[in-house]
This record gives C-alpha cells, structure tokens and sequence, in this order.
C-alpha cells in the first residue's frame, strides 16, 4: 500500500501497459490498481488474470477498481470503490474475508460513515486536482488529509495530483499510501520514477 500504482492506459504513451507497471513494480510500487472504464467484461477479466501474473512473483497485490465480479472471476487481491459504486455491506458478503477492500472518501461524511466498516485502507480523494479524475468533490488539500487522520482509524490513501513535490509532505500529514497514476505511467522511466518515489517515502517514515 505504501506506493501504490493505479493504471491509466492513456497516461502510457502509447507504451505497453504491462511493460509500464513491470517496470513500475521493479522500481518499488507496492500495490497495483488495475482501473478499466471501458472494456467488455470479457477483456477485463482477461487482463486482470495477466496482470496477475506478473504481479505474482513479485508478490505485489492487485486490486481492481469498481469491479467485484472481475475481481472474483481472476481471483485478484481485492477491489476499490468510490461512493457511487457498490455498497460496502453487499461487497463484504461477496469477497472473501482475506480479500482487500479500499474505499474512496470525498466528503467528511463519508471519512464518519466508513467508521462502522471494517476497510483495508480508506482513499482521500482526490487529494489535489488533477486531470485524471474530473468527477470528484473540491479537493481536500493538506488541511482536509490532517483532519481525515484524526477522525478516521483506518490507513490513508492519499490520490490525487501526486507526484515528486508533494509525496513526502502527504506521508509527513498522515498518509500510510501514496497512490499514483501519471507520475508513474508517463514518466519517461517508470523503473526510476518509482524508485524515487519510494525512497521519498521511506525517507520521511524513517524520520
């Protein structure tokens, strides 16, 4: 969780997916979120099982965005969702008890709701603005990431506008993860992008 990369292959340059998150995974991401807006169920669940496989022997999760029947159908890590999506009381009797479940919160009254939900981790979303999700609440800035650490008592995701000047400030406000999309998928070198990332991390945990 503690560098965790969400897919975007659009933010790939036209660059193999595989390839970029591999790479990504070499370099240090920890987790990996295979989010698909607009391919079949089909081609979902079979991109899902080879992304598991190249995740395995790294031993990094994967976990899939939205999809609870694609995480079952390849067997993945786990699953994330945002407010509009399933509800967390039909999603818990769906997923097996060992599975990861990650929750978006965009408003305080979601960070008080998923107080009564047993979470792997709780995403603060979006933390900044950014292009790649355009269908969020106002942004909840460094302010809004502090009072989520002191109301929630779940592990803090913070996505959103992430990347190399604003990682290590995240983690110092209480964030356990760092979710990335573009800084990662776009980087010119996936591998070095994630190395720098994770050294910042563990940089300030180690403070």
């Amino acid at each position: 969780m503690q560098l965790y990369l969400v897919t975007d292959e659009n933010a790939c340059l036209g660059r193999d997916l595989f390839w970029v998150v591999e790479e990504a995974v070499k370099g240090g991401v920890t987790m990996v979120q295979l989010r698909e807006k607009s391919l079949g169920t089909r081609a979902f669940i079979d991109r899902a099982k080879k992304m598991k496989d190249i995740l395995l022997p790294y031993n990094v999760p994967l976990i899939i965005n939205d999809r609870v029947d694609i995480a079952l159908a390849s067997d993945a890590d786990g699953v994330h969702v945002g407010q509009s999506d399933m509800p967390y009381e039909m999603l818990k009797d769906l997923l097996p008890p060992e599975k990861i479940i990650g929750l978006s919160a965009e408003t305080k009254e979601d960070v008080l709701e998923a107080e009564n939900w047993d979470l792997t981790y709780l995403a603060v979303s979006p933390l900044f603005s950014t292009p790649s999700k355009t269908d969020t609440l106002r942004p909840w800035g460094m302010d809004g990431l502090k009072w989520v650490k002191a109301n929630s008592k779940h592990p803090l995701v913070v996505i959103g506008g992430l990347n190399e000047t604003n990682t290590a400030e995240a983690i110092s406000n209480g964030a356990e993860g760092i979710a990335i999309i573009s800084a990662i998928c776009s980087a010119i070198s996936p591998f070095e992008a994630a190395r720098y990332l994770k050294f910042l991390i563990n940089k300030i945990e180690k403070i």
